[in-house]
């Protein structure tokens, strides 16, 4: 299915731009890249690992689909999963951020990942005359549906920028009259902040988390340009998107459902997503939350007049004197200073009360500032109880390549340092 319908964009384009490679200095035609494929050796073993952010990725995926492998995408260096292939119908795996626990495998149906597609480029209106700059991993779920799926399936070209150092994505950016832009919040803040942004972006995409409504406010004011924050999951692809042309006043909304997406609450208060583009299951161990076009998430959110307002995860919640708290609440006022770069707050054992938490709060810096001055500052924001007792300045923040924060993995690192802070 997948590759036939690769076959028919090419040809219908087939003296077209499809992928450029700035790295490299090569470009190739729809044409072109449909005979390099054609050519590619195929594939013999049960699943395929395309890695990277490079051409050869494009076209070990083409030479899977061909020959009817299973596809399972790895970031450049990643190790291979032990894996056994599942069964038919699932062509492909996806590896979870695992921001909420170990990363697993979640199959998917050649159907499933052209409904994801499709929703995106309806939704967001990708359109081959802005080519998608790629700079974001494309083995990531992000990457993938939102860069490699519309190259393939609808014929919106890709360009391949490398680093996405400012100076490059500048120089990329001279490769077309206008683009398409999907990043995570911390390259969007990057390129402000040194004043990067092409001007001829006609679409930018903010993915991976919440877009800070600061960064959001002040690309718009200086820039003149709408940054559009993207809310999806691993597991069922793209769940809601701001399409709105000004500026959030609200940093929990996220944007409403994506065209062909039906959303809804579970019992517990976390969002329940419907849609066809939804994942088969987890592979090779399923699990309850997600089957039969049906994903549970762990999201605690409120549905406010179609628009999605994210409280936080189930598993974030902390725990102070039997009160649940957000951590988000905490950042979402800290990160309106403007000497604070990025902000995460997470709970730890009460060393006096075995049954609750005490508020931990790890900030980077953009400029000289105190924890009194930040406290204050919360201070006029916030509740009282909500305020962190332990605070941590780290050199940086930096989310990884999928632009997660991971509270897991900085809550593990405090603790292991928490007697030496």
């Amino acid at each position: 299915m997948l590759y036939e319908r690769w076959s028919a964009v090419a040809a219908s384009r087939r003296d077209e731009i499809a992928l450029r490679d700035l790295p490299g200095g090569r470009a190739w035609t729809f044409g072109e890249l449909h005979a390099a494929a054609e050519a590619h050796t195929p594939p013999t073993d049960a699943i395929v690992f395309p890695q990277g952010n490079t051409p050869e990725f494009v076209l070990t995926l083409l030479a899977a689909w061909r020959v009817g492998r299973v596809v399972c995408p790895l970031e450049a260096g990643q190790p291979k999963p032990a894996l056994s292939a599942p069964p038919a119908p699932i062509i492909h795996l996806k590896t979870t951020s695992a921001t909420t626990g170990p990363a697993r495998c979640i199959g998917f149906t050649a159907a499933q990942l052209a409904a994801d597609a499709a929703n995106i480029v309806a939704t967001m209106g990708l359109r081959p005359d802005w080519p998608n700059l790629g700079v974001i991993s494309l083995a990531h779920s992000y990457g993938f549906s939102n860069l490699v799926l519309p190259l393939l399936l609808h014929g919106v070209p890709l360009i391949l920028a490398g680093p996405p150092l400012p100076e490059v994505v500048r120089r990329a950016a001279e490769q077309a009259t206008g683009i398409t832009l999907a990043a995570v919040p911390a390259l969007w803040r990057t390129w402000h902040e040194a004043d990067a942004i092409p001007k001829n972006v006609r679409l930018a995409i903010s993915a991976g988390a919440p877009l800070p409504l600061t960064l959001e406010q002040a690309v718009l004011r200086e820039c003149g340009l709408k940054v559009h924050n993207f809310y999806g999951s691993s597991e069922c692809g793209g769940i809601a998107y701001d399409a709105s042309e000004t500026a959030r006043t609200d940093p929990a909304a996220v944007g409403t459902a994506m065209k062909n997406v039906t959303l809804s609450l579970g019992s517990d208060g976390c969002l329940v997503v419907q849609s066809d583009a939804v994942g088969e299951t987890y592979w090779p161990d399923a699990g309850a939350s997600l089957g039969n076009g049906q994903f549970q998430t762990s999201d605690l959110v409120e549905l406010i007049g179609g628009t999605v307002h994210l409280r936080g995860r189930l598993g974030d919640q902390i725990n102070v004197a039997g009160r649940k708290l957000n951590p988000a609440a905490i950042e979402n006022a800290l990160q309106q200073h403007p000497a604070v770069a990025s902000c995460l707050a997470f709970g730890v054992p009460d060393s006096a009360d075995a049954r609750g938490e005490v508020i931990v709060l790890c900030y980077e810096a953009k400029s000289p500032v105190t924890t009194n001055e930040l406290r204050q500052f919360l201070m006029e924001r916030i509740p009282v109880w909500q305020l962190p007792r332990e605070w941590c300045a780290v050199e940086s923040l930096s989310p990884n390549q999928r632009g997660k924060l991971s509270r897991a993995e900085w809550r593990k690192w405090y603790l292991e340092r928490r007697p030496n802070l």
